[in-house]
């Protein structure tokens, strides 16, 4: 491109006069353009380098997503066998514990039925003498010790005898059978005992059976 102007050009030493000179403006525009196609494929360059970093973000989001995901789903799986482990465990102790506790109670005497065949065997014998004996003092010696034998495996197993003759008439292990006027005792006194009462670890097994007192008067109990 091509312009004209006007410049002043001194001649001589009286005067000056105007002198048309062309100048050329083409390597101007040329260098604008070239400065502006940079700046254009700069803005382009860091745009694309803009979009390929959001396009790696996102490629690095999704890979940790799914390793979480791959992370998780093998911890429900592990969770999941260790539930079914427990519960089957679970299972197992509710079997054993029904039946530890049928066997408690099936067996629960084992060791008082384990005492006692002993004694059982002393009866034996003793009736094995007794029918070639006729020494009736040795058998009911020999009863005697077995009935010692009884007592101390009862006793040895948390029983024992209730203690009444001579005591006040207790309902909670006293049973009253008869009632016996008595001049010399006080009401409500245990006279005599008809049949052995027992506890268990202080626990009434049965009550022992009795006669209790009524307190008369000498003159009342000889009319």
């Amino acid at each position: 491109m091509i312009t004209t102007v006007m410049e002043p050009v001194r001649s001589g030493l009286n005067g000056s006069c105007g002198k048309t000179i062309k100048r050329s403006t083409s390597g101007v525009m040329t260098k604008r353009a070239t400065t502006k196609g940079k700046e254009e494929e700069k803005t382009l360059s860091g745009e694309s380098l803009e979009k390929e970093a959001a396009v790696e973000r996102e490629k690095k989001e999704q890979s940790d997503l799914e390793k979480d995901l791959e992370q998780m789903k093998k911890e429900a799986a592990d969770n999941y066998d260790k539930y079914l482990r427990a519960a089957a465990e679970m299972e197992n102790y509710k079997k054993r514990a029904v039946r530890e506790k049928a066997d408690a109670i099936k067996y629960g005497n084992e060791t008082l039925i384990r005492d006692i065949l002993p004694i059982v065997d002393s009866l034996e014998r003793a009736l094995d003498h007794s029918s070639n004996s006729k020494d009736f003092d040795s058998f009911v010696e020999g009863l005697n010790l077995i009935y010692g034998k009884l007592l101390g495996v009862l006793e040895k197993n948390g029983v024992e005898k209730i203690d009444a003759v001579g005591k006040d008439f207790d309902p909670h292990f006293h049973e009253a059978v008869l009632q016996v006027e008595c001049a010399d005792m006080d009401d409500n006194k245990v006279v005599e005992k008809f049949e052995n009462g027992y506890l268990l670890n202080d626990r009434l097994l049965r009550p022992v059976k009795v006669s209790v007192s009524k307190h008369v008067t000498n003159e009342r109990k000889t009319s």
